[in-house]
C-alpha cells in the first residue's frame, strides 16, 4: 500500500549553504530518493545502464529505480566518493548490481575509458544517461569567469557528447540515451546564464542526434526537470533562492530526485519505444 509520501514545500525548505562541490550527506533536510513507494515491473531485466553524475540527486534516484527495474547499473562521479558508495549500497539492497567509476566528463578520454570499463565489467552497453552537470550562480553577468564558462560547457554539452561518442558504438536497435536538460534552457534564468545556454544546446542536441541515430532504431530523449532538490542547490545557489527554492511552480514547492526517475525508466525502457527526440518536461508546472 502507497503511503502518502512528505513533500516539502518551498517554506519548509530553511536556508543552508554548503561549499561546492556539496555533499548529498552534508545536507540539512535530505533529498527523497530512495524510491520507498516506487513499484517496478522489470522494465529494465537484463538490460545494462550507464549513468553519469549519479553520486547524488537526480542520477542516484535513476540509478536505484533502473537497479529495480532489473538493470545492472555503472555509475559515474567526479568528486564526492562517499556519496557514489552510497549510491552503490542502495542500488545494490535491491539486489542489482552496481559498479562505481570516477571519472571527468570533460575529458574524451575518461569517457571512452568508463565506457570500456562497463563493458568490461558487464559485456554489453543499452542505456546511456547523460546527467553530469556543473553550474555556479553569478547575479552580474560580467561575474561569470572564463574559468567558469569553460567549465560549464565542458561538463554540460562536451561531457554529453563525449560519452554518447563513446557509447555509440556499442548500442543497438532499442537501446536508449536519455539525456538531463533544465527547464531554464527553455524559459532562461538570469543568474544562471552560461548553465542555461549548455541546457538549450542539450536540447537541440537531443533532437538532432535523434534524427540521425532513429535509421539505427537508437532512440534519444531528454528529461526536462524544473527545480529539484539535490546538492547543488545548498552548493552553488545564493541563500535567498535556497530559502524559497521552488516557490514559482505550480505545485508550489521543489520536486524530489525519486520524482524524476520513473520518467527516465519510461524513455529507457520499451515503454518509450515510439519516443524519440522528446523533451519530457517534470517541472511541477514550471511553465515561464
Amino acid at each position: 500500500m502507497h503511503m502518502q509520501e512528505h513533500r516539502p514545500t518551498s517554506a519548509e525548505i530553511k536556508g543552508e549553504k554548503l561549499p561546492y562541490p556539496a555533499r548529498q550527506s552534508d545536507m540539512q533536510r535530505q533529498p527523497d530518493s530512495d524510491l520507498s513507494n516506487y513499484k517496478a515491473a522489470n522494465k529494465l531485466q537484463g538490460k545494462v545502464a550507464l549513468i553519469t553524475g549519479a553520486d547524488s540527486g537526480i542520477g542516484r534516484a535513476v540509478a536505484i529505480a533502473f537497479g529495480m527495474e532489473g538493470a545492472d547499473v555503472a555509475i559515474l562521479y567526479n568528486e564526492n566518493t562517499d556519496d557514489a558508495n552510497e549510491t552503490k549500497r542502495m542500488v545494490e539492497s535491491h539486489g542489482a548490481r552496481c559498479l562505481v567509476i570516477q571519472a571527468d566528463v570533460r575529458e574524451s578520454n575518461e569517457c571512452r575509458a568508463a565506457v570500456q570499463e562497463t563493458i568490461d565489467e558487464y559485456g554489453k552497453l543499452n542505456v546511456l544517461v547523460n546527467n553530469a552537470a556543473y553550474q555556479m550562480a553569478q547575479e552580474k553577468f560580467e561575474d561569470i569567469t572564463e574559468e567558469q564558462l569553460r567549465r560549464t560547457f565542458e561538463t554540460n554539452i562536451f561531457g554529453y557528447f563525449f560519452m554518447a561518442q563513446a557509447a555509440l558504438p556499442h548500442l543497438q536497435a532499442g537501446d536508449a540515451i536519455v539525456n538531463t536538460g533544465s527547464i531554464v534552457g527553455i524559459t532562461g534564468n538570469p543568474i544562471l546564464i552560461d548553465y542555461t545556454a549548455t541546457k538549450a544546446a542539450i536540447h537541440a542536441f537531443t533532437k538532432s542526434l535523434a534524427i540521425q541515430l532513429g535509421k539505427r532504431g537508437i532512440r534519444v530523449n531528454a528529461v526536462v526537470p524544473g527545480p529539484v532538490w539535490t546538492p547543488n542547490i545548498p552548493g552553488t545557489m545564493p541563500i535567498d533562492e535556497v530559502e524559497n527554492f521552488g516557490y514559482e511552480v505550480a505545485l508550489e514547492r521543489p520536486g524530489q530526485p525519486e520524482e524524476l526517475a520513473p520518467a527516465y525508466v519510461l524513455l529507457a525502457s520499451s515503454d518509450g519505444s515510439f519516443m524519440t527526440g522528446s523533451l519530457v518536461e517534470v517541472t511541477g508546472g514550471k511553465l515561464g
